[in-house]
């Protein structure tokens, strides 16, 4: 077991990728097979109990930086506390009136939806918020990767937390109506 892990870094270091936001989500997903076969429990069914509970925590290790790594809003505020950036997600909900207006127009937008039971529209939607995270992904990428500013991309990384929180809401009028 001390063969395959040692101690490392970060989780980019674990699955040996650059720490970066835009990732390869196949080198990604390749590295974290690669491990998961030489640590996970089942290997380790008949060792003793010291190497069982080891491969146990390098498995939930694992899992923990895979699925901080695959989502987005998760990888970048991950990437922005190894700079030492905390993106105030508690406590700084401050953003520009543009957004802010647009986050009313898209809640109304549900509302009227949700009260007409028009999947249709729920769907347009989420096509316009999906287009939105695309965007901002590709924002947030360009100030953590190339223009190295960490403090300029917590803005950007909140506003794609109000997005995935969107996105739930929006799944959560899917069921209203389906109901």
């Amino acid at each position: 077991m001390r063969r395959v892990v040692q101690h490392l870094k970060n989780h980019f270091e674990l699955f040996g990728l650059t720490p970066a936001f835009a990732l390869d989500p196949d080198r990604l997903d390749g590295a974290y097979r690669e491990i998961q076969a030489r640590i996970h429990p089942d290997r380790f069914a008949h060792a003793g109990d010291a190497e069982r509970r080891a491969s146990m925590q390098w498995t939930t290790h694992v899992n923990e930086a895979y699925r901080t790594l695959k989502n987005p809003v998760q990888r970048g505020r991950y990437l922005l506390s190894l700079q030492g950036v905390d993106i105030g997600a508690e406590d700084n909900t401050a953003m520009s009136q543009d957004f802010l207006v647009r986050q009313m127009e898209w809640r109304e937008q549900l509302e009227a939806a949700r009260g007409e039971k028009n999947a249709d529209a729920l769907q347009r939607l989420r096509a316009e918020l999906r287009g939105e995270r695309g965007d901002l992904e590709a924002r947030i990428g360009a100030r953590i990767d190339a223009e190295h500013d960490a403090k300029g991309a917590a803005d950007l990384v909140r506003r794609l937390m109000f997005l995935e929180k969107f996105d739930d809401d929006i799944d959560a009028a899917f069921e209203t109506i389906e109901a």
